[in-house]
């Protein structure tokens, strides 16, 4: 005679082990594995340190990062720290944590041979996928936060809470500088998670942790290169990183928004593709019968290698395609207008006298070196300043020389030899050491 079940033991057989909501649980599982990992707390412990070991080492030697923009202020400005790490950041860092937080977390399973544990009545192929996606994006919107949080404040401890000159050379308030740091940095969020989707993508197609996790640090490098060449703004704009460099608009006297707008939807449409693709590929995966050998885990990563050649291949001559970015005209306008608020700033600073609206009349020349004058590259700008004078000649001439190195998306850095505009530091009216505003003039233009 067989013993009959009690309805409350049939109710309990029929539930998922995970309990009633197996994505949660998944999550906490998936989020508890990548937290417990030594790769991930040496990441925690970098986003804090890294930030304050910087401003330390500033704080004890004169030299500064000409090379990124406001670089020349670390100096003077805490803020200026923390967007030179951004700017580190959005090349390098955070498409390296990207990696290594979602470049081996599907990879994995595959190497340990787990995914026939892992999917039982408790979580379904889908609960597993979302769980370990939504892992990977909470790590990387925590380190990346962490990291703003760390920078920001290891600037100010160190420099202090001070105003800097913008990319228009207007001097901005602190309390605006702090405003648009952070948002400078939340901004960036969104291309981070984009490199998180191209890990998993990787980690996903490939099977192969390795792949996974240098996956988003190849995407990056190719999108260093592929933003040295070509005159045409659509492939630009259409990198994964182009969104870490939009908040460049907001550091201007007139800001612009659409290159930022635009990056900022291209990012959102890999987030998107990547997602798709990966859980198409790992929808269609047979985990019952199939097994993957080593010698056989690398035929998926040479293809992607291969594809990836071809897909660089294609972007490089399609660069010049669209309208042209950097424009002779464009270069022009921003640096001349800059150059006056400058100058300005400069007698402002040695205790002269400038009258509320006052400009000086200046003519700038600005030309590529033995090519056309657009795209990115080593520009030269001749600048012509006209001082009038009580003599018979009413203007006296001045040019000041200026190298220039325009970058793909409109900023620029331009550099003028000491005997005309001085050292990079010099004395204000009280005497003080300051920022000679001339030495390195940092600059973007709306390429759109």
């Amino acid at each position: 005679m067989n013993a009959i079940a009690p309805p409350a033991a049939n109710a309990a057989a029929s539930q998922p082990i995970g309990g009633a909501d197996p994505i949660w649980n998944a999550f906490r599982a998936e989020l508890g594995k990548l937290s417990a990992q030594l790769i991930v707390r040496l990441l925690a412990i970098a986003a804090v340190a890294c930030p304050f070991a910087f401003a330390a080492v500033l704080k004890v030697q004169s030299g500064t990062p000409n090379d990124a923009l406001f670089g020349v202020y670390v100096h003077s400005s805490g803020f200026a720290v923390s967007l030179v790490l951004l700017a580190f950041a959005g090349n390098w860092g955070l498409p390296v944590i990207a990696g290594l937080v979602g470049g081996d977390i599907f990879a994995s399973e595959d190497r340990h041979g787990t995914w026939k544990m892992i999917l039982t009545r408790s979580a379904t192929r889908t609960d597993v996928f979302v769980a370990k996606l939504l892992a990977a994006f909470a790590l990387s919107v925590a380190f990346t936060l962490l990291l703003a949080l760390s920078s920001i404040l290891a600037g100010i401890a160190f420099m202090g809470a001070n105003s800097m000159v913008d990319l228009s050379g207007v001097t901005t308030p602190a309390g605006e500088l702090l405003a648009l740091t952070v948002l400078s940095w939340l901004l960036c969020l969104l291309p981070t998670l984009a490199f998180t989707s191209i890990a998993i993508l990787f980690s996903v197609a490939t099977r192969n942790g390795i792949v996974g996790v240098l996956g988003p640090l190849l995407v990056a490098l190719i999108t260093q290169l592929l933003n040295l060449i070509g005159k045409g703004v659509i492939v630009h704009l259409l990198l994964p990183g182009s969104a870490f460099l939009g908040w460049h608009g907001l550091f201007v006297e007139h800001r612009f928004l659409g290159p930022l707008v635009i990056s900022s939807l291209v990012s959102v449409a890999w987030i998107v593709a990547c997602i798709w693709a990966s859980r198409h590929i790992l929808r269609r995966r047979d985990f019952l019968t199939s097994t993957v050998e080593s010698r056989t885990n690398w035929r998926a990563p040479v293809k992607a290698v291969a594809a990836t050649a071809a897909l660089v291949a294609v972007l490089a001559l399609l660069s010049n395609v669209g309208p042209t970015a950097d424009t002779e005209h464009r270069l022009s306008a921003a640096i001349g207008e800059e150059f006056n608020h400058l100058t300005l700033r400069q007698q402002e600073l040695i205790g002269r006298h400038v009258p509320a609206g006052a400009k000086l009349d200046i003519l700038p020349n600005c030309n590529r070196r033995a090519a056309k004058a657009e795209g990115p590259g080593d520009w030269n700008c001749s600048l012509n300043v006209y001082l009038p004078q009580g003599h018979a000649v009413p203007f006296s001439a001045t040019s000041v020389e200026y190298d220039v190195s325009v970058e793909s998306d409109g900023c620029f850095k331009a550099s003028s030899p000491p005997s005309f505009i001085g050292g990079p530091t010099m004395k204000d009216v009280h005497g003080d050491t300051v920022t000679n505003p001339l030495y390195m003039v940092y600059g973007c233009f709306n390429v759109l």
